[in-house]
């Protein structure tokens, strides 16, 4: 039996609906470069390689919709769009702190290194 429901979607416990939100390949990369700065779209496109045009524009609808960032629209042209985390993203930070020392204990103990 479920927990609860939101949004017509069913959860069975609250750690399947807060990955719901933060969880993916994408989304928890783009909260952590936005966790001390506002930025604009092409400077989230650089700074996370392999992501496609698509992919960072579906993920951060995703992470708008769900309060996790803000997207302010300037009414300049070409237009200007920057994204800031909220409040409620900047909660997500010390679990991203978490999971990023997890895994860099993990690629350490497999002899990978990483240079951040």
């Amino acid at each position: 039996m479920p927990d609860f429901i939101h949004n017509n979607k069913v959860y069975y416990n609250p750690v399947e609906f807060a990955l719901d939100r933060i969880g993916g390949t994408w989304k928890m990369p783009i909260l952590w470069r936005l966790k001390d700065k506002t930025m604009r779209y092409g400077a989230l496109k650089k700074s996370i390689n392999h992501i496609t045009d698509k992919m960072l524009t579906s993920q951060l609808r995703e992470l708008e919709a769900d309060g996790l960032i803000s997207r302010q629209v300037y009414a300049v042209v070409p237009p200007k769009v920057e994204y800031t985390i909220t409040p409620l993203g900047a909660l997500t930070i010390p679990v991203l702190e978490s999971i990023r020392k997890l895994g860099m204990d993990l690629m350490k103990e497999a002899g990978i290194e990483h240079g951040s």
